[in-house]
């Protein structure tokens, strides 16, 4: 297929439309912005303009070039207007069947050489193009918000969807100054599959009453360099839509188990906490959020200690055991070991999590959180939980990407581009995992579906493959 486009419709003018009218237009074409309601599509338009204006105020874009972009968004009141399109990307509800409704009517009313997109986020391409004419020139294009800002669009394909169509939406994606990344119709796509274990652990955290949250988000956050910790950055996208998008991979999955939602969450939704947008969600946004409860300077009330660091990410601190958790509890490490045991997240940072085992004596303990403390680490502890927080987390992340690349659902250099720039993790999930070392990463696993005996922690046959591998190159 070779075509060029010049007109661009936008269909639904709520945030994420209005915006990708915004970089539509920014880019010099003329677009038709449509809405069921033609004074949302006026109030979108005017939104745009006093967000173009703040730029011009900030010296980062000319008067004239704001007026032209300007005058390149037209009100569109009728949908068979849209037939003069060369791109339509719908931006509407996220509801299968008004989509499949729409698409089959646009179907109709464009010619065949119109390329017709979705913005969806987790529905199904293959189902939305079913009962469109042509529906090889259906696909995805997923862009993420605020739109104009955000650097990263999914290019889906569906079933039918052509290897030409998909190349000429990346061609226009970089043109667009985006990075496109390419996947199959699979629920959740990439980002929205991937990230799941990054909210699902923190809620699991927070239902086993291991921390409270303002716990959970640091470690997340200032032990991982993750730029917001999970529950916080669930309560600004809005708890409601969180979930909406976690039930809806859920189902899509047949109900798999590591996509399983939280009952936690799902208060906060009925309660109508839906978080920052309504003042209230895991916090309180009316006043200043509660600070993390790292532990105050340990003195040294006992003698020198003698640290002995030995390559199975054991450190003997005299009697003490301090071990890298492998995703075992301190107190069964205590008990196989007959010492007391202190486990420790992961050390790269300088914020750390710590358990300790329960029958440990405080001395012990307090040993161990002061060696910490004198290798410049700020500490938190935490019920005694296996994995701990960052660990577990970026382990569930990792085996969910290895998942998505054997499945086939896109590239390895896709996916860990689509989690940088989607949802601007510190490191690709897969570079991670090499980083990390795919047999620790199994092992991590395999003990914590041990420990709950559920499936929700199974590794998935990709890391077994790597872990196999890593090993035959260290005999």
């Amino acid at each position: 297929m070779t075509m060029r486009i010049h007109t661009v419709a936008v269909i639904g003018s709520g945030t994420m439309g209005a915006g990708i009218a915004e970089v539509a237009a920014s880019s010099g074409h003329q677009v038709l912005v449509y809405d069921i309601a033609a004074d949302v599509v006026a109030r979108a338009i005017d939104g745009i303009r006093s967000r173009l204006d703040s730029r011009v105020a900030r010296g980062k874009l000319t008067a004239e070039a704001c007026e032209k972009i300007v005058a390149r968004l037209l009100p569109v009141n009728d949908i068979h207007a849209l037939a003069a399109a060369d791109l339509v990307i719908e931006a509407a509800s996220e509801r299968i069947e008004v989509k499949k409704t729409l698409f089959k009517q646009l179907g109709e009313i464009c010619p065949p050489q119109t390329l017709l997109t979705s913005n969806t986020s987790s529905i199904s391409i293959t189902a939305v193009a079913a009962d469109v004419r042509h529906p090889e020139r259906v696909a995805g294009l997923h862009f993420f918000n605020p739109a104009p800002v955000m650097k990263l669009v999914e290019v889906v394909s569906g079933l039918a969807t052509s290897t030409e169509v998909a190349d000429l939406l990346c061609e226009l994606a970089v043109n667009w100054g985006k990075q496109p990344v390419r996947c199959q119709s699979t629920p959740g796509f990439i980002v929205n599959r991937v990230a799941r274990p990054f909210y699902s652990e923190a809620w699991r955290a927070l239902e086993e009453n291991v921390a409270p949250a303002q716990d959970i988000d640091a470690a997340l956050r200032e032990g991982g360099g993750f730029p917001m910790g999970p529950l916080e950055l669930t309560d600004l996208i809005g708890q409601d839509v969180n979930f909406a998008v976690t039930c809806s991979v859920f189902n899509a999955f047949w109900q798999e188990r590591r996509f399983l939602p939280s009952l936690v969450q799902q208060e906060l939704v009925l309660g109508g906490r839906f978080g920052k947008k309504t003042g209230q969600g895991v916090y309180d946004w009316h006043g200043e959020r509660p600070a993390a409860q790292w532990l105050a300077a340990v003195g040294a009330t006992f003698s020198p200690v003698i640290a002995n660091k030995r390559s199975d990410g054991v450190t003997e601190l005299d009697d003490v055991l301090l071990v890298e958790t492998t995703g075992e509890t301190a107190q069964s490490l205590a008990l196989r070991h007959n010492r007391p045991v202190v486990v420790v997240d992961r050390m790269e940072g300088e914020a750390v999590v710590i358990a300790a085992a329960a029958g440990n004596p405080h001395s012990a303990t307090q040993k161990a959180i002061y060696h910490l403390q004198q290798q410049g680490k700020r500490v938190l502890q935490i019920s005694d939980y296996p994995g701990l927080l960052l660990w577990r987390t970026v382990a569930m992340i990792i085996n969910e990407a290895l998942d998505a690349l054997q499945k086939g659902v896109a590239s390895e250099q896709d996916i860990d581009t689509a989690m940088r720039l989607g949802v601007n993790y510190p490191v690709g999930p897969i570079a991670w995992g090499e980083r990390l070392g795919w047999q620790r990463l199994l092992i991590l696993l395999e003990n914590l579906q041990r420990h709950y005996g559920e499936e929700r922690y199974r590794p998935c046959s990709l890391l077994r493959q790597r872990a196999l591998l890593e090993s035959s190159y260290e005999s």
